[in-house]
Parts: C-alpha cells; structure tokens; sequence
C-alpha cells in the first residue's frame, strides 16, 4: 500500500569532500584516455589522504584489434600525461591547503594494461557488437517532484552544495573552504513534499574565520540566505529546524581530514535512496562498463516515461551478462500508474535504442567523448544537458514517441 504521508530524507556533498576529490580525479582519467582514444578502456581507482595522491586500476588507450606496439606506446604516453591534469583538477575544487595542496601533494600513479581476459569478453564481438564490460544490474528512476525530474530531497541537497560553492569560488564568501555536506528531510503528503522537516549543513571553513568570528550562530547567518534561496516559497516555515555546523569548528577537512576513495558516494550520485541501486559506481569508468552507460540509459529512459505524462514516478532496471551485449532483463515499475500497461514498456523500450546493447547505449547517447570530470560531483542526474554532449541521458527526446504509445 502506497503511504500518504510520510518523512523522507537524502544528502549531499560537495566537490571538496574527500570522495568527490577522488571521484574527479578518476573521471579526468577517463577524459583524458577518451579525448586521445575514443575507444580507450579506463578502470581507474583514486585515493587522496593526508598530502598525497594514489592512482590505480587498468587502461587500455588503444583500438580493439590495433596493434599491441602502438596501443602499449600510447598508454604509456596518456599515462605519463595525467599528473598535471590531476593537479589542476585539484586546483579548480580550491585546495591549496597545507594538509593538501594541488601542487605539493605527493602524486603516486599504478595505472596498467588492462586485463586480456576481460578484453576478450568486451572486444569478441567488436566487428558486429561488443559484450557488455561486466556482469550486473543497473536502475534508473525518475519523478515529478521537481523541474529535473528528480526527487526533492536529493536535488534540494545538491542545490544547496552548488550555490555555496559558486559563492566561494567567486570569492564573496572567502570564509568557506571546499568540503561540506548537506541533508535534507521533507515530509510528504499525498506523495508530494509539504514542508522542509529538516535542513542539515556541515561546511568547512578559514581558520581565521575559526579564530576570530566563529559561532554556530554566526556561521548559521553566513549561510542561511544561500540556503533559504534554493526552497520554493513556503517550504521553510518556522517549524523547519536547522543543523548548521552542529558540531562546531570545521577547519580540518577534505582529504587531510579524511581519506578519500573512488566510488564511495553512489547515492549521492543518483536518487537520494529514493530508488534502487545496482551498486556499482560511475567515475573512473568508460562507457563500455554498463555500470555506468546502463544506469545512464535507465535514467534516460524513466525520464522520457515521466516527462510523456505516463506516469508521476518510474523505476527501470536493466541486467547484464559479461560478454554478453543484449541485457538479460528489462523492468519497468511505474509505481501503480495505470495509464499504460509496463509490459508494453518493457517490450518498446529497448527496441527505441537499438536493444540496450552496450555499444548501442554509447551510440545513442554519444559517450565516447570527454564529458565525465564534470558529473563527477553534484549528482550525474538532474543536470542539465550541455553542448559538448555532457548529460547527453538528460534529453526527453523520446516523449512524443512515448505519447503515441500511451
């Protein structure tokens, strides 16, 4: 049974957390193979700590079937390439601390070929149609909650981190530093959100911020009016109660205050817990592992479903067989919606892009390209498409045809 009324509660964080550090840095890994090699093969890994950057995984930059020669030289020359690209990323989040500098960071790089026996099952089919990267189940989820299509409390979270960070890299709020996080608990009446429950906000700060000014009550004022402006009128009432900084002075952050890993913020990346998760992570990856051109398809797909009118909410999931190119699965939640029948979704669906193969998910969506660095913080979805063909699974391109449908 469908509850009317009920709390629900997502989080955020910023580009400057340990983890969205690492994330980044993987994804201009990827960016790097895919602008040299559109066809590269990246699994890469990062960890930041304490002064000190760590990169591992496989990598390929190669054609398949090119020569071994040549696509060993160019891997070892995109390879030799990456340390300054890394630390200008760094640089661009904003730490230029003494606990991690972008430049004085110690830079660590364990990046090798990639693995022949999962070459193999990827390029065995490459002349007709390449296998899928892994095994694995992907979802996509979308809702009417929002202009993005994405659930309240999850794109509130995500707003409230990007609008401090435009104020502290333009340099009007000079007292923020780059980690912070944010929460945020709606309740919910008849499936839509009424009123902000809760507004959590941790965010790092100077120390002389911290030496000279600081208070929960004066860090409350510095950020409320950013926060208050991402609500819609009348979300926020007296009612609503505030967490800013609750455990008081937050000078030691990002990869100085913790370790950082690739691959540790999933939800963050996707819908808040408002659906499943496969349970694999997006950055560091090409878009031949279907752990990331999959979800990215899922997403588009509910999204085209909830934007063609056919219903308030849609959960997809598709699976996957390594080696394999068509999915094993293909499911269609529409969350009681009875305009059109799921089945019939499940059937349409994958026929409008070629039948989810692997290859046939990059094709359409236009992943061989350079564009990840830029999902890597602030959600993957719920973004706007750009003109490089970033969040190129944003589009609602497939609602007429949904309609006809319906």
């Amino acid at each position: 049974m469908t509850r009317n009324s009920y709390v629900f509660t997502s989080e955020s964080v910023s580009e400057g957390h340990p983890d969205k550090v690492a994330d980044r840095i993987s994804d201009t890994v990827v960016d790097a193979f895919l602008s040299a090699e559109p066809e590269a093969r990246v699994a890469c890994e990062t960890l930041v700590t304490t002064n000190r950057i760590v990169l591992a995984g496989e990598v390929r930059a190669g054609k398949p079937g090119g020569s071994k020669a040549e696509n060993k030289a160019l891997t070892k020359e995109i390879i030799g390439s990456l340390e300054p690209k890394v630390r200008a990323a760094i640089k661009d989040i904003g730490y230029a601390q003494k606990g991690f500098h972008w430049e004085k960071a110690r830079y660590s790089c364990f990046l090798h070929g990639q693995s022949a026996h999962i070459a193999q099952g990827v390029d065995a089919g490459a002349k007709k149609d390449e296998g899928a990267g892994d095994q694995g189940i992907m979802f996509g989820y979308a809702c009417n909650e929002t202009p993005e299509l994405m659930p309240a409390t999850l794109q509130y979270s995500h707003n409230i981190l990007k609008v401090l960070a435009k104020a502290r890299h333009s340099g009007e709020r000079p007292e923020l530093e780059p980690d912070a996080k944010s929460q945020v608990t709606l309740r919910y009446e008849n499936g839509k959100p009424v009123h902000v429950e809760q507004i959590v906000v941790s965010h790092q700060h100077t120390k002389k911020l911290g030496a000279e000014t600081y208070s929960t009550k004066r860090i409350r004022a510095l950020l409320e009016p950013y926060v208050k402006g991402v609500f819609p009128e009348g979300l926020i009432t007296k009612k609503t109660e505030w967490h800013i900084n609750p455990t008081g002075k937050f000078e030691i952050g990002g990869p100085d205050g913790d370790a950082g890993l690739t691959g540790r913020k999933i939800i963050v990346d996707t819908y808040g817990g408002a659906s499943p998760h496969g349970g694999g992570a997006f950055s560091g990856k090409d878009p031949t592992k279907v752990d990331r051109s999959a979800a990215y398809m899922c997403r588009y797909l509910a999204k085209n479903v909830v934007a063609a009118g056919l219903a308030d909410r849609c959960t997809i999931q598709i699976s996957y067989a390594i080696g394999v190119a068509r999915p094993t699965s293909f499911y269609v939640d529409l969350h009681g919606a009875d305009t059109i029948d799921p089945a019939k979704l499940e059937k349409a669906l994958p026929e409008m892009v070629d039948g989810c193969t692997p290859r046939a998910i990059r094709e359409h969506l236009g992943l061989n390209k350079p564009i990840y660095a830029r999902t890597a913080a602030y959600g993957h979805f719920g973004r706007t498409p750009d003109n490089e063909g970033g969040f190129s699974w944003e589009r609602d391109d497939l609602v007429a045809e949904l309609k006809r449908l319906g």
